[in-house]
């Protein structure tokens, strides 16, 4: 699970649905990312990175 994104989303005050309507995706496609079951594509990634105002290397980091 990639906790970095839930807890950064946390930070920010969003919910799963506001997050995933910023990022154009839908909830299913946020599911499927923070549980590992889809890659995230790069460009999402970088975007989610300048969003929150963080390394896309601090956001891929799993939950041990």
């Amino acid at each position: 699970m990639l906790v970095n994104i839930e807890a950064e989303r946390v930070r920010k005050q969003m919910t799963k649905e506001m997050f995933a309507k910023e990022m154009g995706i839908t909830l299913k496609t946020y599911y499927n990312w923070v549980n590992g079951v889809t890659d995230i594509p790069s460009t999402k990634l970088q975007k989610m990175a300048k969003f929150f105002g963080v390394k896309m290397e601090y956001l891929l980091e799993e939950s041990r």
